[in-house]
């Protein structure tokens, strides 16, 4: 929460702002951000102490179908309210939303009389990692960049196709084009500058490789302000394409016809304002501590592979031959790795981790792999794996990446690492919401099967 001067003049700002209403938003367990509008009135007593909302959001599924298997929240509990906290650090204007103060906010429970972060709280669960990094001296700088496809396609239209044929906005495979761009140009300026006046600054935008795909870069800053940026472009790029009849999907694989789209993430450990990663005397410019944060995510990260591949669908873009990392691999600039280290300034030194996809939920994403890598930094881990050389030249002894949602949930609910990072009721929680997932794809009826089976079985 920032300082009461600052406080004092969000508040003020809010009252000043035309109409009546504020816009407020929370991240449920997939990455959605459910929401609501408050009355300047209302918004006063909630930015005070807190407004309830129903804790329905962390007991059901991306289709509002309510969780059967979770025990902290459910039809047990009759679905409560939960109080939502605004952090008024966080305000900015929404530019095609006729300018509403916007917020986000997360969750707080009371424990025994004592108010504490929610634990069910994507948000709250990044923050006690991060709180965890503060104690061991340490600021993690984080940038996530996205790929996504854009379909010519509205809420209606797609229902009416039932799920099947998607129809891009451009055609062919053009990364890097120019021409593409140009061909939804107000669509294009509209996410540089719209999203910009947002407080969601693109560091660069560009034409993947993929009919109507596009990357877009977000500018690095600390870890929390890198997740609400991350999760506030995804639900704006959506906004914004619906008033030019575009239909973003930050899907990780929409079809095995093309490449998978990535959810990258950037990062550094910040000490005293400066970027501890880099050492120009260290091996490839690391220093020790990067070397560490590195042998961290290469021993634990795939425990945590649920909270940033969270979707039956994830693990379709995990095909060897294409962009995303099968193994977890580490290489020096070397794209086809699970973790790319990039050499450079004191500025510029990072770790580009790349296994997640753009369906994250950011904040649990980010969570997953600085904890990971701090724990490296905890355990004193040693960098001994050699780096990879093309495609996995060198990793022959690797294990692959499990391939099903439900494996990487075995895993990650037995992860005593998982467990001490993010708490046992979250890891409990998580993992049967994922499980969840799992058995709604197991009850699913498919296009595959129907093509399949339906007329030669």
């Amino acid at each position: 929460m920032p300082m009461p001067y600052v406080a004092d003049k969000v508040l003020d700002a809010v009252r000043q702002a035309p109409g009546t209403r504020v816009k407020v938003a929370v991240s449920d367990i997939d990455g959605i951000l459910r929401g609501k509008y408050l009355h300047k009135e209302k918004f006063a007593a909630a930015a005070e102490g807190g407004f309830g909302f129903c804790d329905v959001v962390f007991g059901w599924d991306s289709h509002d179908v309510c969780y059967d298997n979770t025990t902290y929240t459910g039809w047990h509990k009759g679905y409560p309210d939960a109080v939502a906290r605004i952090d008024l650090g966080t305000y900015r204007t929404v530019p095609w939303d006729g300018d509403v103060p916007f917020f986000l906010g997360e969750f707080i429970a009371n424990e025994g009389g004592k108010i504490v972060p929610h634990p069910l709280c994507p948000r709250q669960v990044l923050k006690r990692v991060l709180a965890r990094a503060e104690r061991m001296g340490y600021v993690p700088m984080c940038g996530l960049e996205f790929e996504w496809f854009n379909f010519a396609e509205t809420p209606q239209s797609w229902a009416a196709k039932k799920g099947v044929g998607p129809e891009p906005i451009t055609p062919g495979m053009f990364g890097y084009s120019l021409l593409r761009a140009n061909a939804s140009q107000p669509f294009f300026e509209a996410l540089f500058s719209e999203l910009g006046k947002f407080g969601i600054p693109i560091e660069g935008l560009h034409t993947e490789t993929g009919p109507g795909v596009y990357e877009a870069a977000l500018l690095f800053s600390d870890a929390l302000e890198a997740g609400d940026r991350a999760i506030l472009f995804k639900t704006g790029a959506k906004e914004i394409g619906a008033r030019f009849g575009i239909m973003p999907s930050f899907m990780a694989k929409w079809s095995q016809d093309y490449p998978g789209c990535s959810g990258h993430i950037h990062q550094s450990l910040a000490q005293d304002g400066k970027n501890r990663f880099h050492d120009p005397n260290g091996r490839h410019g690391m220093s020790a501590l990067f070397e560490s944060y590195l042998a961290g995510q290469l021993a634990v990260a795939m425990q945590m592979a649920p909270m940033f591949w969270p979707t039956i669908n994830s693990y379709k873009r995990l095909v060897d031959g294409y962009w995303a990392p099968v193994k977890p691999t580490w290489g020096v600039d070397n794209r086809t790795a699970s973790f790319r280290v990039i050499q450079g300034s004191s500025k510029s030194t990072r770790l580009e981790t790349r296994c997640p996809g753009a369906d994250v939920n950011p904040y649990l994403a980010l969570a997953a792999v600085i904890a990971a890598g701090l724990h490296g930094v905890e355990k004193g881990l040693k960098l001994t794996t050699p780096p990879v050389s093309g495609t996995n030249a060198g990793a022959e002894n690797i294990p692959r990446a499990p391939r099903t949602l439900i494996e990487t949930t075995r895993i990650f609910q037995q992860s005593d690492v998982a467990r001490d990072w993010f708490g046992d009721t979250f890891v409990d929680h998580f993992a049967a919401t994922r499980e969840w997932e799992w058995r709604q794809w197991l009850d699913g009826v498919t296009d595959w099967e129907l093509k399949r089976y339906f007329e030669i079985i």
